[in-house]
Order: C-alpha cells, then structure tokens, then sequence
C-alpha cells in the first residue's frame, strides 16, 4: 500500500506551503488530508505495509500528525521526478518482500465517501488485478463538466462479480469546458488516479513503455537510490506508462470522490450555510452568498459580498472571485519571491 503525499499543493496558496502542503490542512474534514487517507489505508492493509512516499522535509510533520505508524512507513523521495519514478520504486521495493505483492496506490490529497464503499471496492479490484495480470485505475462518474480532471473512455468490459470493470478505450488529459460537456453526454469517466495493480505488472509494463525510467532501474538493483532518482527524467505515470500499455483496465468507483484541486473543493467537502457561504476556521460571512473563508490566524468577517474566496494565514492574505480558484498557479507565477513565499 504506497500513498503518494509529495507536492506542494499550490492552488491552495497562501496556506499550503513547500514545508505545510495541503495534505497537512484540514480541507476534507476536522482532520488533515493525510490522516484521513491513512485511515483508508488502514481499512485495506496493516500499518505495517503502508508507506507514506514523501520528500525529507515532509516526514517530520507527517509523524507529528500520524504518531502511530511504525518507524518502517515512510519511503523517502531523495528528490522529487514524478510519480512514474517514485510509483517504480515503490513497486521494487514492495517485490522484494513479496513477488506476488499487488500494489494499491492512494493519493493523500483525495476526499473519498464512504469508506466501507471504497474499501470493499478497492478489494475486489487487487483480486481482478491478480487474475487479469493487468494495471488498474478506479475511474469516478462525473458529477460536473469539470476541466481540471483527466478523463477515461470505457472500452470492453472486463468479468467481474461485483465491480463495473472495464478495459480502459483512451485516457483524455484535462479538456477546455465545451469538451468536458461532451464527454459528460457520451458517458467518459475521471480518472481518480487511485492505482491497482501487481507489482511484478507494473515494472514489466515500465520496461517495456517508459524507457526514461527502465534505462535506471539497474540502479536499484545496485541499490544505488539516490543515483537512479537524479537519472530519472521527471515523469507522470499516466504519461510514461498507462496512456502507452495496452495491459490498462478501470473498475467504476462506487464511492463519492474528490481530488480536492483548489479552493473551490472546499464547498464540497465541508459544509456551508443556507447561503451557500464556507467557513472554515474563525470567520463569518454574513449578508453574502457563495463565499469562502478559510483562516488559520485571526478572524475574517465578510459582509455584503458574494462569491469571493478570502484566505488568511500569519503572514499572507487572499481574496480573490471564486471563478479565479482554478488558476491561482497563474498568480503565483507573476509574484515576486517575497510576497509569494511564506514562512512556512
């Protein structure tokens, strides 16, 4: 069981920093993001066979709000190159203790209801996963012309008892909102980016299909780690491997999802007040509609205005129209350092 926690989570600025990302942030309930997706984890496997796949910097905050997992949890990222390099590593590792281990890859940054829906699902699926010797993802059915998800195609179907499973017809990176529409009509699915699939599968399908990473694996079988993450050319796993194998299938997820993106997320996963206003932490909106606050210092009171986004930390604040949300990175961008970075 591997949980992807590295980034930094910059849509979520001024709040999520390089030292405090957003999957130390209470975004998907009282709760930061990471302790509720360990606690999925925790439903599917021993404490002993997660490992949390971070950056150095990370693991200090992470243990502080994860006191009880072992010492043995963390896979430590010599340096960041993308999911593809790091999900290979995780793979060798895991087959070194198990040649027959069927891998479950988790993202920290999800918000998943129920628990038991994805639990029992994402069971059934390792079992598919073993059988058909295949790479599997869980796709979700849209609930909204969204722009910032990929998005499958479903092929043929794949047996399954329970699971609506799938062969995976073509993955469609993040379209502009008049295509999103249309593959809401034509029945394409997001793809959540949960991972299921036998570790042994895997690095055959990377040998085979992601030469910026296969050419490195020698590297690990020296045991040379830190020279096979600065050989890799960063990567994404859907790029380097699933978008390129023909051994990709997807099982329908039979739980709510959310990947929580930007700010925006905020008004699904936490609750908002007749008004439709989102207040998380001390704050009130009050004669406005379609606001959210969110702040970890001193209270911010909005009055008289709509569909704002405000944000407060120590050092930075910011407010900004709620249609601004998904290209905050654009912002970042056009900063200076100082303003930009906070103390963390």
């Amino acid at each position: 069981m591997s949980i992807l926690a590295g980034g930094i989570g910059s849509r979520f600025w001024p709040v999520s920093t390089w030292a405090r990302p957003k999957q130390l942030l209470p975004l998907g309930s009282q709760d930061p993001l990471i302790v509720d997706t360990v606690r999925r984890a925790e439903s599917l496997a021993p404490a002993s066979h997660i490992r949390i796949l971070a950056g150095e910097h990370l693991v200090g905050p992470f243990r502080s709000v994860l006191p009880d997992l072992p010492e043995g949890a963390y896979l430590v990222e010599p340096e960041a190159r993308g999911t593809a390099p790091v999900l290979a590593w995780a793979a060798w590792e895991v087959l070194r203790q198990d040649p027959d281990a069927v891998l479950i890859s988790l993202h920290s940054d999800h918000v998943v209801e129920p628990p038991e829906a994805f639990a029992a699902l994402l069971r059934e699926t390792a079992e598919l996963a073993a059988r058909e010797r295949a790479l599997f993802t869980v796709a979700a059915r849209p609930t909204r012309p969204e722009t910032g998800y990929g998005y499958i195609r479903p092929g043929e179907p794949v047996e399954s008892e329970n699971a609506r499973a799938f062969r995976v017809g073509a993955f469609v990176e993040k379209p502009d909102a008049e295509t999103a529409e249309e593959y809401l009509g034509e029945g394409y699915l997001w793809n959540t980016g949960i991972f299921v699939w036998p570790a042994a599968v895997f690095l055959e399908e990377v040998r085979a299909h992601a030469p910026e990473v296969a050419r490195h694996l020698h590297l690990l079988e020296a045991g040379d780690t830190p020279g096979f993450f600065a050989a890799c050319e960063p990567s994404t796993v859907d790029v380097a491997v699933l978008e390129r194998t023909e051994r990709i299938c997807a099982v329908e997820a039979t739980f709510d999802w959310d990947d929580v993106g930007n700010w925006l997320a905020v008004t699904r996963t936490r609750d908002a007040d007749p008004a439709g206003n989102v207040v998380v932490g001390p704050g009130a909106a009050k004669d406005g509609a379609g606001n959210v606050v969110f702040s970890d210092d001193a209270p911010v009171v909005l009055w008289g205005v709509d569909e704002l986004v405000v944000v407060r930390t120590a050092d930075r604040t910011l407010v900004m129209p709620r249609d601004r949300a998904p290209d905050l990175k654009n912002l970042l961008a056009q900063l200076p350092p100082e303003m930009r970075d906070g103390n963390g």
